[in-house]
C-alpha cells in the first residue's frame, strides 16, 4: 500500500505544482505557448516546485487519516491550514476558493463539520474533488460501497455539500479504487461506471443531476475531441477532464502535462489527474527531477510514510 500512497500524493502535487505558475491561462494561450517542463513564478509568484491549496488540503486530510477517521479532526486540519501552521509549501495560503474559505470559517464557528460546505448549485466548484485522493486508501479494503458513498460524502461535505460535487467525487473515488486492484486503466473505468450504475439503481437521488454525468458513466469520455472537454473550476468538467487526460496518455508526465495545458483551473486539473496517474504508473515513472523540485519533499515522504503505517495496521 505504501507505493500506491506514494506515488499518489506525489503524482497530486507534481501535477498541482505544473499548473500553479499557469493557473488562469487559456488553452489558446497554452496552445502557443506549452507547459513542458516544471517551473516557478508564473501566475502567483510562486518557487519552482510549489504546490497549492489543492496538495495543502489533501495533505491535511492525509495527516487527519494518519491516525484513523475523525472528521472533525479532518476539519480542524483545514482551519490550521488556513491559518498558515500546517502543510503550506511555504509558510502562507496564496490561493483559497470562496467556498472552501466560507466553510472554513464556519468550522471555525464552531458548526458540525458535514454542514459547513456550502449546499446549494452554486456551491460546485471543484474543491473537494481535488483534496479527496487520501480517502482512497483509507477505503481500499472496503466491501460495502453504501458504507463508501457515505464516506466520501461525508469528507466532501466539508467544504462542498452540494450531491453533485459529493457524486463527483464518488466517482472519481470508485475509479482509483479500480485502478488499485492493478486492472489496466479501460477496464477499470468500465467496471467503475458499472459499479456506479448498480449502486445507483435502488436510489432515489435526482435523475436530473445523474444525467449530468452522462459524459463520465454513460459514453465513453475518452473518444470525445479535446474541444468538447472543458476546464473550469466547474467540479463536472475537473471530473471530465482529467478522466479524459488520463485514458488519453500512455505515461505519467504525457497525463499531467496535457491536463495543465488544457488551461484555466490547471493546477487543480493536474492534481486530480495527477493522483490518479500517479497510482496507475507507479513512483518510478514520475521524472525524478520533478521529485526532487517539489517543495518540501522529504516531509511528503514521511507523510506517506506516516500514513501507510496506519493503514496497514487496521487492515
Amino acid at each position: 500500500m505504501k507505493n500506491s500512497i506514494e506515488s499518489g500524493l506525489f503524482g497530486l502535487a507534481i501535477g498541482d505544482a505544473l499548473g500553479v505558475p499557469v493557473e488562469f491561462k487559456s488553452r489558446d494561450y497554452l496552445k502557443e505557448n506549452p507547459v513542458t517542463e516544471m517551473f516557478g513564478f508564473g501566475t502567483h509568484h510562486q518557487p519552482l516546485g510549489t504546490w497549492s491549496d489543492d496538495s495543502s488540503l489533501a495533505f491535511c486530510l492525509a495527516e487527519s487519516l494518519s491516525k484513523g477517521f475523525d472528521l472533525n479532526d479532518i476539519a480542524e486540519n483545514f482551519v490550521k491550514w488556513y491559518s498558515s501552521d500546517l502543510w503550506t509549501p511555504h509558510g502562507k495560503v496564496f490561493d483559497i476558493g470562496i467556498a472552501t474559505r466560507h466553510a472554513i470559517l464556519n468550522i471555525s464557528k464552531g458548526h458540525e463539520p458535514d454542514l459547513c460546505g456550502g449546499f446549494s448549485e452554486q456551491d460546485n466548484g471543484n474543491g473537494s474533488l481535488m483534496r479527496i485522493l487520501p480517502l482512497v486508501f483509507y477505503l481500499q479494503n472496503e466491501k460495502d460501497i453504501v458504507v463508501i458513498y457515505q464516506k466520501v460524502k461525508q469528507v466532501s461535505s466539508i467544504t462542498h455539500a452540494h450531491f453533485r460535487s459529493i457524486f463527483a467525487c464518488f466517482i472519481y473515488v470508485i475509479y482509483c479504487l479500480e485502478i488499485l486492484k492493478n486492472k489496466d486503466k479501460f477496464n477499470a473505468y468500465k467496471d467503475m461506471q458499472h459499479i456506479i450504475s448498480k449502486f445507483l439503481e435502488n436510489k432515489s437521488f435526482n435523475p436530473l443531476e445523474i444525467q449530468l454525468f452522462d459524459k463520465v458513466l454513460k459514453n465513453d469520455i475518452s473518444q470525445y475531441e479535446e474541444s468538447e472537454i472543458q476546464s473550469s473550476g466547474y467540479v463536472l468538467h475537473s471530473l471530465e477532464a482529467s478522466i479524459w487526460c488520463f485514458l488519453n496518455s500512455d505515461s505519467y508526465q504525457e497525463t499531467v502535462l496535457k491536463a495543465v495545458n488544457l488551461g484555466e483551473d490547471t493546477d487543480t486539473t493536474g492534481a486530480i489527474v495527477g493522483g490518479l496517474a500517479g497510482i496507475y504508473y507507479g513512483l518510478d515513472n514520475i521524472p525524478q527531477k520533478w521529485i526532487e523540485n517539489l517543495v518540501r519533499v522529504d516531509d511528503i515522504k514521511d507523510l506517506t510514510k506516516r500514513l501507510a503505517e496506519n493503514l496497514n495496521k487496521n487492515i
